[in-house]
């Protein structure tokens, strides 16, 4: 079974449906040791075609636009925050602190973006702010326990592992018992009516959906930027403490208003808007938002018949399940960034954050499944997905196999050709406009089906400065 049919049947879509997906094959871009290519068109590709499945309902149930998964527009999206420009100015990458160290017995990878978390890393290390101290102290100590030093200060440091350390841990059994991604019903919400959408300019299966984006750091922010695309009224909050990156805010915000809203002191707020929303995509980890009387359950007694999505870097279950992550540390968690050392056994990483990227597609496409299956049989519905079961999934090559849930029977389907010559310049599927940033270049998303849309209505705008109601 090919990843994209493995993909769509776990998800729960028609396997006949497949047949309508097409790819452009460039065997030259996103090269690693691992199918990276494969499986980013995957993850792309099955947005696409519950996006596409989702445009038929609300066009009158006609034939399912053609989906096509062209792996340069897949490539150049996955690496959207290199290709980022705003007046001429790239946008900044991993901080000085945010790398790889080499320890007492092995390395070690540390994210320190942002401020608080670089500031409990020092605290940690009992190091300044100066790479050189850090360099000295990581020397010192063993990986596994700068690993639990840092990460018991709240902040974030992973020790690498191989492929078959990581199998033997119990967070990697724990995340291996999961499907690709969760789908849940949660109550018996009467099915929803979708009006039809108008049909005078580009198909969008999720206009007139209202998405509260409680979401940072690509993987979420890449799902919801997915949704405003499609037409959704994307709304996204965050608390008024915590700054955002503001390159990670342009790249991944398109498309979006940005609101800041405090949820334990504002909740009056932030119920009113619930109470107008189809949909609530979280980023927070597993049990955080609980505490506050809003997990998925409460959330659906409170807004009967929304879409919950949930976003985790290590699983809702498991000894890691509350512990902070992002792609690069899963990544190194996994045994990817061992799999992609260097000829000096330095360790590498994937040609992308595909991690981050793959998941915020499957996510979307699990929210737009569930509208769909809401339509059909109602409910509250909630769907759930992982980097690290993402990673399990491209370590196991991209099959499928490890997915839980799914019939096994999806048709393979579609059609692909490959093009001379592999790569195709990222050019293709770069745009430009103003915004109240300055000058963007950026990348397209590579959501692709027959009348859908090609960018975004709107550019992202200035963080927090929109104000927390629908529009």
């Amino acid at each position: 079974m090919s990843p994209l049919a493995s993909f769509w049947s776990g998800l729960g879509g028609q396997p006949a449906l497949v047949s309508r997906a097409s790819a452009v094959e460039r065997p030259g871009v996103l090269s690693s040791r691992l199918p990276v290519r494969e499986f980013a068109g995957a993850c792309v590709g099955v947005c696409a075609l519950a996006a596409a499945e989702l445009a038929a309902r609300r066009t009158g149930g006609g034939e399912v636009p053609a989906v096509r998964v062209d792996d340069g527009a897949v490539a150049t999206a996955f690496v959207s925050e290199r290709h980022l420009r705003t007046d001429g100015r790239a946008g900044e990458s991993f901080a000085p602190l945010s790398r790889f160290w080499r320890t007492a017995d092995g390395w070690v990878r540390t994210h320190a973006n942002y401020p608080h978390h670089r500031a409990r890393l020092l605290a940690a290390l009992g190091t300044p702010e100066d790479p050189d101290a850090a360099a000295a102290a990581f020397a010192g100590r063993s990986a596994r326990e700068v690993e639990e030093t840092v990460t018991a200060a709240g902040g974030l440091a992973v020790a690498l592992r191989t492929p078959e350390e990581w199998e033997a841990h119990e967070q990697a059994a724990a995340v291996a018992r999961l499907p690709l991604v969760e789908r849940f019903r949660l109550d018996s919400a009467p099915s929803r009516e979708f009006p039809a959408v108008d049909g005078g300019g580009p198909l969008l299966p999720a206009a007139g959906l209202r998405v509260l984006d409680l979401t940072r750091v690509i993987a979420g922010p890449v799902a919801t930027r997915t949704l405003a695309l499609l037409g959704a009224d994307v709304l996204r909050l965050d608390p008024p403490g915590l700054p955002e990156l503001p390159d990670q805010h342009t790249d991944t915000d398109f498309g979006k208003r940005s609101a800041l809203l405090d949820l334990a002191s504002d909740r009056k707020e932030f119920e009113a808007l619930l109470a107008g929303a189809d949909v609530v995509v979280t980023g927070y980890r597993p049990g955080a938002l609980d505490r506050l009387g809003l997990g998925a359950e409460a959330l659906a007694e409170l807004r009967p018949g929304v879409v919950v999505a949930q976003l985790s870097a290590w699983g809702a279950t498991g000894p890691w399940a509350g512990r902070r992550g992002f792609d690069s540390l899963v990544q190194v968690a996994t045994g990817i960034a061992h799999l992609e050392r260097g000829p000096d056994g330095r360790p590498g990483a994937l040609p992308a954050q595909a991690l981050d990227h793959g998941t915020g597609y499957l996510l979307a496409a699990g929210v737009l499944r569930a509208l769909s299956d809401q339509a059909e049989a109602g409910g509250s519905r909630l769907v759930r997905a992982a980097l690290a079961r993402t990673a399990g999934e491209l370590l196991a090559g991209g099959s499928g196999d490890a997915v839980e849930g799914g019939s096994g029977h999806a048709a393979e389907g579609g059609s692909r050709h490959a093009v001379e010559g592999g790569e195709a310049p990222a050019m293709a599927w770069l745009a430009e406009r103003d915004s109240p940033l300055g000058r963007l270049r950026y990348a397209l998303s590579p959501v692709d089906f027959e009348g859908g849309p090609r960018d975004w209505t709107r550019p992202p705008g200035v963080w927090g400065a929109d104000a927390a109601r629908w529009r």
